[in-house]
């Protein structure tokens, strides 16, 4: 009887680089999916703080702006339906450049900068933790609207193509509407 030795052998060096050429495209597939994962979870802080932000401009709107003051014995005070005045840019410079930015809790500084009528107290709005992007609220009239409220980044650090995401307001019929979606403008710059 005959017994069926098999020689040993290894693999080919084409089948190994076929191998490679496999384990690379599966490894720069997997590189893009992260990517965009992370940058699409990094425009989700945008989208959501302009959300918070319009739904504090109409909160703004639907409340009495007045001073806090006493009245004189025997005088009134007509509370009237207001937007905020228009807020700083947090951070102030510009967008903070493929990194987060830390705002000031100082009186006065960043989100604390205004007062009951104007900008960032007037719109109840802080942001605590770090952020990718630079936020601002602009009101081009109190009592008529329109306002916007934008939201710059610069996640990749390039300085050349900003993201730029926007929702709009306007007040109609004595009710403040808001725009359904975002206008965005390179939102994976």
């Amino acid at each position: 009887m005959k017994k069926n030795i098999r020689k040993a052998r290894g693999f080919t060096l084409v089948e190994l680089m076929i191998v490679v050429a496999i384990v690379g495209i599966l490894a720069a597939l997997a590189i893009f999916g992260v990517k965009k994962y992370v940058t699409n979870a990094k425009t989700t802080e945008a989208r959501s703080t302009l959300g918070m932000i319009a739904t504090d401009a109409v909160g703004a709107w639907s409340r009495d702006l007045m001073a806090g003051t006493m009245l004189p014995p025997g005088t009134s005070a007509l509370g009237a339906n207001n937007l905020c005045k228009t807020s700083t840019k947090v951070p102030a410079a510009a967008p903070p450049p493929g990194a987060k930015y830390q705002s000031n809790t100082a009186a006065g500084a960043d989100y604390n900068e205004g007062d009951y009528l104007t900008g960032w107290p007037c719109l109840h709005f802080t942001m605590d933790g770090p952020q990718y992007y630079q936020y601002e609220y602009v009101a081009t009239s109190t009592t008529l609207g329109p306002f916007s409220v934008f939201a710059r980044g610069d996640l990749n650090g390039d300085i050349q193509n900003i993201s730029t995401f926007e929702r709009r307001g306007e007040i109609r019929d004595g009710q403040v509407a808001l725009s359904p979606t975002l206008i965005e403008t390179n939102p994976d710059e």
